[in-house]
């Protein structure tokens, strides 16, 4: 496997909608290993192909102690409640913002094998698929500041805890 280099913001690839994936090949198999790798190296908990250059609709998600979601084509389906986040994202470091997120969400999506599946989520978890599939439609957590107020700098020590970079 092999640790891909992650975009910054603002590069252009994160403004593009992603394409779909027609088809699941080994060479596709290997971004998501290679995304998953990359996700952990870099302490987040969600990755999307285009942070890593590559303009397709594929996001990886992995929860502490849980399976990686791998997700192709996902699309969220269903929205419920609302809450207030800090957020970060691995193509913006040493930032944190607080915006508004879904307290539940349900979205559904592909594995890497072609097979169809829905997941319902809630807290970090729904938090982190609504993440990556804005990143998927262009779409970055800065784009949902309230105001540039709620956009602050953090030290670069704390980018690294658990959880603090969604993707």
């Amino acid at each position: 496997m092999a640790i891909l280099p992650i975009v910054i913001h603002p590069d252009p690839v994160l403004r593009r909608k992603a394409k779909r994936v027609s088809h699941v090949d080994e060479s596709l198999n290997r971004l998501i290993d290679n995304m998953i790798d990359t996700m952990y190296h870099a302490s987040g908990c969600g990755l999307a192909a285009p942070q890593v250059g590559v303009s397709l609709k594929i996001a990886v998600i992995g929860m502490p102690e849980e399976e990686v979601i791998v997700l192709v084509n996902p699309e969220v389906v269903k929205k419920s409640g609302e809450r207030m986040v800090v957020e970060g994202c691995l193509s913006i470091p040493g930032y944190r913002g607080e915006i508004k997120r879904a307290e539940q969400v349900t979205v559904k999506a592909f594995d890497q094998n072609g097979k169809a599946f829905r997941i319902k989520a809630d807290e970090l978890l729904a938090e982190a698929l609504e993440h990556e599939i804005d990143h998927l439609n262009g779409i970055l957590y800065i784009d949902h500041l309230e105001s540039p107020d709620k956009l602050k700098k953090i030290e670069v020590s704390e980018d690294k805890y658990e959880g603090s970079n969604i993707g």
